[in-house]
């Protein structure tokens, strides 16, 4: 089902490890592989007020659009989308992938949706994204982690400095949302191999 993406995650790591090795225990989550088992629960996060007003690009998800997503940039290698799901019951609770991965300068695009209500607010968010750094610089070997984030998105930008990304620039009126020029902040992650330089 996703055997281009399994094949290529397995070269570092067991998918079947993945819940095992990618745990928090105190934000009480772990990231498991998105499967298409998972699109309608995704289309109906991304189709969210909550979830949607946070993105840059806010169309309509559809399924028909995730299953495209799937083919053209999970199966070839592009991006790699995992679940994050509460350790008690399982239960799934939004979704963390990178994308635009560039094995060339060993970097990629960050991302990340909190679909259930009561899963906002309560760290994790930030939980999720360390989870997915520590990923990416372990078994992605990716040396640089980069995302954009809506300047008036405070909690998220917040957030994102808790797990380790820093502020490197303000992008004004970069993107227009529905008439309107929002500016961008960017932020990144860098694997220096040193933790404390992400966490300053």
């Amino acid at each position: 089902m996703q055997d281009t993406m399994r094949t290529e995650i397995k070269k570092r790591i067991a998918p079947e490890r993945i819940p095992g090795v990618y745990r928090d225990t105190g934000a009480g989550i772990y990231l498991r592989l998105m499967t298409r088992e998972d699109t309608d629960r995704i289309v109906a996060w991304r189709n969210s007020d909550a979830v949607r007003k946070n993105f840059i690009y806010q169309a309509l998800f559809t399924r028909e659009s995730h299953e495209n997503w799937i083919r053209t940039h999970v199966e070839t290698g592009d991006v790699v989308q995992m679940i994050i799901c509460d350790l008690a019951n399982d239960k799934p609770l939004g979704s963390v992938y990178i994308r635009d991965i560039d094995r060339h300068h060993n970097k990629a695009e960050y991302g990340i949706f909190i679909g259930e209500a009561d899963a906002r607010g309560r760290g994790v968010g930030t939980a999720a994204a360390k989870l997915m750094l520590r990923y990416c610089f372990e078994e992605e070997q990716l040396h640089r982690v980069y995302l954009r984030a809506l300047s008036e998105n405070g909690q998220a930008v917040r957030s994102y400095e808790k797990a380790g990304f820093r502020r490197e620039g303000l992008l004004r009126d970069d993107v227009c949302i529905e008439g309107d020029y929002r500016d961008i902040v960017w932020m990144a992650a860098v694997n220096s191999g040193n933790d404390q330089e992400n966490e300053e």
